[in-house]
């Protein structure tokens, strides 16, 4: 099987040539087209078998098939939680290697740093959050973020967030 065969966009395909992939590994190959049509997901594999693009890839695909019509500021139209900014950081960098060619904005937002910036870069728009769960609390509260316009929510380690105790704000 190949990334061709998976009903991707060709400037995605440009993209992940780019990033040295030629074929969609296993959880891939399962995940990709689910998520493509539209069905719910919950996967599990071992680290580096490529869960991130395996939501990703069909997240862009949904979100410039899908253009909304409105215009003025864009909404944020896809939210990845995340528990740690380290992982927060490296999904960002993969959506945006991803999207390259793609008329995409991505942002990604966690505590420890001023959230002034963070702000500033919402009220521009962005398609794509990658957030902490307390950071999208704190931009919540401030009304510098709104999900009502959510399509796609990703829980990446659902489990350890809970397990960091995010229950409840989850």
């Amino acid at each position: 099987m190949s990334f061709d065969s998976l009903g991707l966009n060709p400037d995605i395909l440009r993209a992940i040539a780019e990033q040295g992939y030629r074929e969609p590994t296993p959880i891939q190959q399962q995940a990709i087209p689910a998520v493509l049509e539209g069905r719910d997901l919950m996967a599990s594999a071992q680290t580096g078998t490529g869960k991130t693009a395996g939501f990703t890839l069909p997240l862009l695909q949904h979100l410039i098939t899908h253009q909304p019509h409105a215009k003025g500021r864009r909404p944020v139209r896809a939210l990845i939680l995340t528990p740690t900014r380290e992982l927060a950081a490296q999904i960002g960098e993969n959506v945006r290697d991803y999207s390259k060619y793609l008329n995409i904005r991505s942002l990604v937002v966690f505590g420890g740093v001023s959230i002034k910036p963070q702000m500033m870069k919402l009220r521009g728009g962005v398609d794509v959050l990658v957030a902490t769960p307390g950071r999208l609390l704190d931009l919540e509260h401030q009304n510098a973020v709104k999900l009502d316009q959510i399509e796609i929510l990703v829980l990446d380690e659902a489990d350890r967030m809970l397990d960091m105790g995010f229950i409840h704000d989850i």
